[in-house]
């Protein structure tokens, strides 16, 4: 099992642009495979600052994913939303495996 984190540097007022964005995105991993734990809004602290988890089986089907994702209508109309919208200034990606008891 793989996690994806992503922590994305958005726009504070761009907020509700960037909360649509991140609702077009929770069906479509999971319509690849994956299974999404949610986007994480600022509420207090930074207000520049949301976060992404969502977990693959595998990074070989995460790959797959991300792959499948490039030709995908709807994947590719949230990455023009978020474009147009603006209101990402920046992401970064890591990957994390579970310790499980």
């Amino acid at each position: 099992m793989i996690t994806c984190y992503i922590k994305y540097v958005i726009k504070p007022k761009q907020l509700a642009e960037f909360e649509r964005y991140a609702k077009m995105w929770i069906p479509l991993v999971e319509k690849f495979g994956g299974t999404h734990n949610g986007y994480f809004l600022p509420s207090e602290g930074a207000s520049n600052i949301a976060l992404a988890l969502f977990t693959f089986p595998s990074l070989a089907e995460y790959e797959s994913y991300r792959n499948r994702a490039k030709d995908d209508p709807e994947c590719q109309a949230a990455l023009v939303f978020a474009e147009q919208t603006d209101c990402i200034e920046s992401y970064e990606r890591s990957f994390f495996r579970p310790v499980l008891g």
